[in-house]
């Protein structure tokens, strides 16, 4: 009896302690590691406060990048291509000889003008000193006034020829000098179409080659036409930016001016079309290229910005999770203005220093308690095992130090 007796004793006294420790154990528990409405874990989220600072008020879009100029190099003569000055790719400056077409027959008609030219002349001589001695004969009465006329008739008709020879020797300098084509404007040329030892023809419809000029270069776009009064506006006070944003290096975009609004609104699509010239010194823009067109119109001060991952969509409109001072969740809608930069413009909805969850609102809902952790951390549990194992979970992030909600 007395072994069971002490028995009986060493059982209470361990059933007392255990009751204990559980008691003291749960009473030290935070708020942040304890469990929401139903039983359920905390839910480690990763929070953001609601901020304030200027932001522009800008129209993204997106643009194509067009040629300052672009000129198809053709033929003015027929004859055979001889020599190709330049190699396809190659930037060329305004005066460089391109092609030289076959000048010989060219040549030969000037050869040949000049000729005519030098007979005709002669003849006129001729015919100027015998108009001046029948003038004088005339007076004499030594001939009659009909053959005086005849002769001067005669002079003025070899005139007329050697003018006409005059014009024809400049008319085949011209055509001379079209067998030498030069480039018209500073630019890159393209594919060559025709090599050395073709014929071409003055109206072939295929050219030569083309050149474009990209330093300076153009990024046209299009944006609605409700924005287009107020453009006009900020274009009467002073210049307007435009930045082209290349897809594959967001970080460095190109600076631009808007120098072109289109004089017709496009009844389709309801959009006014803009060009911005880029000066495009290091060619980072290239003709026929995408880029994402940022037209700066204003700045707005003092706007409230959260980041726009914390905006979710629901069938009631926008809302945001927002954390209380509890570390429970309130789901509140609210409206955004526009974002920018992974930035959101709240109108409504939420108060300067306000904390909203920005990541693991899809285990978020009515009751639920949150547990902060630091945005750089990775979390070491997923989807399914946060929502089955729960209290395991829960052990290992017990051991990490809580912070208060980051800002």
């Amino acid at each position: 009896m007395k072994r069971y007796g002490w028995l009986a004793a060493i059982l209470i006294v361990v059933g007392a302690y255990v009751v204990y420790g559980q008691m003291t154990s749960g009473t030290g528990k935070k708020p942040e590691t304890g469990r929401g409405s139903g039983g359920r874990p905390a839910v480690p989220v990763i929070v953001a406060r609601v901020s304030q600072k200027n932001m522009p008020v800008q129209l993204e879009v997106v643009g194509s990048v067009e040629a300052y100029s672009t000129v198809s190099i053709r033929t003015q003569v027929t004859g055979t291509i001889t020599q190709v000055h330049f190699k396809e790719g190659q930037d060329v400056k305004q005066g460089d000889l391109l092609f030289t077409i076959d000048t010989r027959p060219f040549e030969a008609v000037l050869k040949q003008s000049e000729a005519n030219l030098a007979r005709d002349a002669a003849v006129l001589a001729n015919a100027r000193e015998q108009a001046r001695r029948y003038s004088e004969l005339v007076k004499k009465q030594y001939v009659s006034q009909e053959q005086y006329d005849q002769v001067k008739t005669n002079a003025d008709a070899l005139e007329a020829s050697v003018d006409a020879d005059k014009a024809a020797i400049e008319n085949a300098r011209v055509q001379l000098s079209y067998c030498r084509i030069f480039s018209p404007v500073t630019g890159r040329t393209g594919i060559l179409l025709v090599n050395e030892g073709n014929l071409v023809r003055t109206n072939d419809a295929a050219a030569l080659v083309t050149i474009n000029q990209v330093s300076p270069i153009y990024v046209t776009f299009a944006v609605p036409e409700q924005n287009l009064p107020e453009i006009k506006n900020r274009l009467n006070v002073g210049k307007l930016r435009v930045q082209a944003i290349i897809p594959q290096n967001e970080e460095r975009p190109e600076e631009g001016d808007l120098s072109f609004i289109d004089n017709t609104v496009d009844r389709t699509t309801g959009t006014i079309k803009l060009k911005g010239t880029f000066a495009n010194g290091n060619r980072r823009l290239w003709p026929g290229q995408f880029v994402k067109a940022v037209l700066k119109l204003s700045e707005q001060p003092d706007a409230l910005v959260i980041p726009s991952q914390a905006v979710q969509t629901g069938q009631d409109g926008q809302h945001v999770f927002v954390v209380k001072d509890d570390y429970g969740v309130e789901v509140r809608p609210v409206v955004i203005s526009r974002s920018l930069n992974g930035d959101s413009v709240v109108v409504k909805g939420l108060q300067l220093g306000e904390n909203v969850v920005t990541d693991g609102q899809f285990l978020l809902g009515p009751g639920s308690k949150v547990q902060v952790k630091d945005g750089k951390e990775k979390s070491k549990e997923g989807t399914k095992e946060q929502v089955k194992s729960g209290r395991e979970g829960g052990s290992r992030e017990g051991g990490k130090r809580k912070r208060e909600v980051a800002s």
